[in-house]
C-alpha cells in the first residue's frame, strides 16, 4: 500500500470529520425512516383514532371528561393497585430469575437446550391459559386444594406467582443472553486483586449486566402493568388493572369515553416509567469486551455451584413445569385423547373451521410477523446505537416501548376504526394479524439487540469506516458477527409474542382464520366440560408447537459453524 495515500494530516482529520458526522447522522436517518413509518401508521393513527372517538363529541374534545374519570374513587383504586402489583411483580420476578440467568449464562448441564425452551414456552401462552393453569393449582379443588386444604385464589399472591411464571423467560433471556457473552477473565481479575467473589461481581459484572437488567425489569413491568388475562381470573371481582377495567368499560358498559380516559392515564404512565428508564440506563451504558458465548459456559463446580443448579431446576420444575403438566392432565381429562379429537370437528357455532386449523394460522401469522419485527427492530436498535444521537432518535427509543404499555384492547378497536378507508383498508387482509404481532415483537427484538450493539467497541467501526467501508458493510463486517446471537434471541422472543398474542388479535382475526390464543379464548367463552377439554387441548399443542420451535432455535443458535 502506498504510504503516502495512508498519511492524513491533523488539518485533514478535521475536515473530513464534519463529513463523516454528516454521512453518520444522514445514515441513521435512513435507518430510522421505515421504523417510524410503521409505528406512526400502526399504532400511533389507530390508538389517536380511538382515543379521538371516546373524547371528541360534536367536534370538540371533553377535556373535562379526564378529570371527571380521576376524581372517581374506583378508578383511583384501579390505578394504584395496577401500580403496586407491577412493581411487586417486577422485583419478585427479577429476585426469582437472575440466579436462572447466571445458571442458563455460565453452566453447560445436559438439557440444557431444552430446558430453556421449556423455560420459554409459559411465556408464549395467552394469559387466559396462564391464568386457568394457576386456577387449577390454587383455586377451589386445585392441586393445593387437594393435598393441603390451601387456596390463594382471588389472593395478590396467586397474582404475583402468575405473573413470575409469564415473564420468567423475559429475565433469563434478556440478562443471561448479555451475561453468557461477557468475558469471564474480567471478574477473574479483580479476584486475583484480592476482591471477594461478591465484590467483584458487584462492582465488574453487575455494572456491566445494568443496561440488560434494566431493560429486562422494564419489559415485565409494562407487561404486569398492562396485565389482563391473568388478573381477571385469579383477582375475580376484587382486583382489576387499568387494562381491565378499560376491558370491562369498552365491551361490556359500552362507555368508549370513559375507556379512552383510562387508555390516556395508561398512556402517561407508560411514558413516564420509559423516560426514566432511558435517563438512567443511558448514563451507565460502557463499552464492553465481549466473547463467544459457547466460551463461557463450564459444568458446575464445587457444592456450591451444584446447590445452585439445584436450586434453579427445583425452582423451574414447581414454578414453570408443574402448571405446564397440569395444563397437560386437563387436556386429557377421563377421555384420553377425545378433547384432541374434537378440534377437528366443525361445530357450526364459535368457529367456523375445525378448531385444529388454528394451528397453520397461528404459525403462518407468527413467520411473518416475526420477519416484519425482525426487521423494524433491527433497523431501530441500529440506528439507536450510535452515541452521538440527536434527542430524536433517543425519545425513539423510549417510544419504542410503548406498545407494551398501551392497551392492547385499544390497538385492536384502533385498527378496526382507523385502518377501514383506501390506501389502507386492511380490514380483510390477512397482513392485518402479524402487523398488529409485529407491534409487541418490535420492543423485544430492540431490548434484545440494544445492549449488545451498544456494548461493541465503537473504534472497531469508526476504523472500519476510514478504511473506506459503507455504513451497511461496517455493520455486517463488525456488528452482525458479535449480535448474531441477540438477533436470535430477539426472533425467538419475536416469534413467541406473535405465538401468544391475544389482547389486539381477538378483534381483528377473522371468523374462518383464528389463531390459538383466540380459539382458546372462544372455548373457554362458552360453558361446558367439552369446550373447556378442547381449550386446555388447544393450549397444550400451542405450548408443543411453540417448544418444538423454539428448541430448533436453540439449535441454530448454539451452531458454531458461521452459517446462518
Amino acid at each position: 500500500m502506498d504510504l503516502a495515500r495512508t498519511e492524513v494530516s491533523r488539518e485533514g482529520k478535521q475536515a473530513v470529520r464534519p463529513v463523516r458526522t454528516a454521512r453518520g447522522s444522514a445514515a441513521r436517518l435512513g435507518l430510522m425512516a421505515l421504523p417510524v413509518a410503521f409505528f406512526a401508521v400502526f399504532f400511533a393513527y389507530p390508538v389517536a383514532a380511538i382515543v379521538a372517538r371516546g373524547l371528541e363529541v360534536d367536534g370538540v374534545w371533553q377535556v373535562g371528561r379526564i378529570g371527571d374519570v380521576l376524581a372517581q374513587s374506583d378508578v383511583r383504586h384501579v390505578l394504584w393497585f395496577t401500580t403496586w402489583q407491577a412493581l411487586a411483580s417486577t422485583g419478585l420476578t427479577l429476585f426469582v430469575a437472575l440466579p436462572g440467568a447466571y445458571v442458563f449464562a455460565r453452566f453447560d448441564f445436559p438439557g440444557k437446550q431444552v430446558l430453556r425452551a421449556v423455560v420459554t414456552v409459559p411465556f408464549v401462552l395467552p394469559t387466559v391459559v396462564v391464568g386457568t393453569a394457576f386456577l387449577a393449582l390454587v383455586g377451589r379443588g386445585g392441586l393445593l386444594d387437594e393435598l393441603w386444604g390451601v387456596r390463594l385464589d382471588t389472593t395478590v399472591w396467586a397474582i404475583l406467582l402468575a405473573h413470575v411464571f409469564f415473564n420468567y423467560a423475559v429475565v433469563v433471556r434478556t440478562v443471561g443472553g448479555l451475561w453468557s457473552q461477557l468475558d469471564p477473565r474480567q471478574e477473574e481479575a479483580a479476584r486475583m486483586l484480592g476482591a471477594s467473589r461478591l465484590r467483584a461481581w458487584r462492582q465488574v459484572t453487575l455494572p456491566a449486566l445494568a443496561p440488560a437488567m434494566a431493560a429486562a425489569a422494564l419489559m415485565v413491568f409494562l407487561f404486569t402493568f398492562t396485565s389482563f388475562g391473568v388478573v381477571q381470573i385469579l383477582g375475580g371481582p376484587t382486583f382489576s388493572t387499568l387494562e381491565v377495567e378499560i376491558y370491562r368499560q369498552t365491551s361490556q358498559v359500552f362507555d368508549l369515553s370513559t375507556a379512552a380516559v383510562l387508555t390516556l392515564i395508561q398512556f402517561a404512565a407508560v411514558v413516564a416509567v420509559l423516560a426514566v428508564h432511558a435517563w438512567t440506563v443511558r448514563r451507565r451504558e460502557t463499552a464492553l469486551r465481549l466473547v463467544d458465548a459457547a466460551t463461557t459456559a463450564r459444568r458446575p463446580r464445587g457444592a456450591g455451584q451444584w446447590a445452585l443448579l439445584a436450586g434453579v431446576l427445583g425452582v423451574i420444575a414447581v414454578l414453570l413445569v408443574l402448571p405446564l403438566a397440569v395444563l397437560v392432565q386437563r387436556s386429557l381429562g377421563a377421555s384420553g385423547f377425545g378433547y384432541y379429537r374434537a378440534l377437528t370437528r366443525e361445530d357450526g357455532g364459535a368457529f367456523l373451521v375445525p378448531p385444529i386449523e388454528a394451528i397453520a394460522n397461528s404459525l403462518q401469522y407468527a413467520v411473518a410477523a416475526t420477519g416484519i419485527a425482525v426487521v423494524i427492530g433491527a433497523l431501530a436498535a441500529t440506528a439507536l446505537t450510535r452515541r452521538d444521537a440527536g434527542r430524536f432518535v433517543r425519545g425513539f427509543d423510549a417510544l419504542l416501548m410503548l406498545p407494551l404499555g398501551v392497551s392492547a384492547v385499544t390497538v385492536g378497536f384502533g385498527f378496526l376504526i382507523a385502518l377501514d378507508e383506501p390506501p389502507l383498508d386492511l380490514r380483510s387482509s390477512w397482513i392485518l394479524v402479524p402487523l398488529a404481532q409485529a407491534l409487541v415483537g418490535v420492543p423485544f427484538v430492540v431490548r434484545t439487540m440494544l445492549p449488545v450493539l451498544r456494548a461493541v467497541d465503537g473504534r472497531l467501526r469508526e476504523a472500519a469506516a476510514v478504511l473506506g467501508a459503507s455504513p451497511w458493510r461496517v455493520w455486517r463486517e463488525v456488528d452482525l458477527p458479535m449480535v448474531r446471537r441477540a438477533l436470535l434471541v430477539a426472533a425467538g422472543f419475536a416469534f413467541a409474542v406473535s405465538l401468544g398474542e391475544f389482547g389486539a388479535t381477538v378483534f381483528i382475526a377473522r371468523p374462518d382464520n383464528p389463531t390459538l390464543p383466540v380459539a382458546v379464548a372462544r372455548l373457554l367463552g362458552r360453558p361446558g366440560d367439552m369446550n373447556y377439554g378442547q381449550a386446555m387441548a388447544l393450549s397444550t399443542i400451542l405450548m408443543l408447537v411453540c417448544a418444538v420451535a423454539l428448541v430448533v432455535l436453540e439449535r441454530l443458535r448454539t451452531d458454531r459453524s458461521g452459517e446462518f
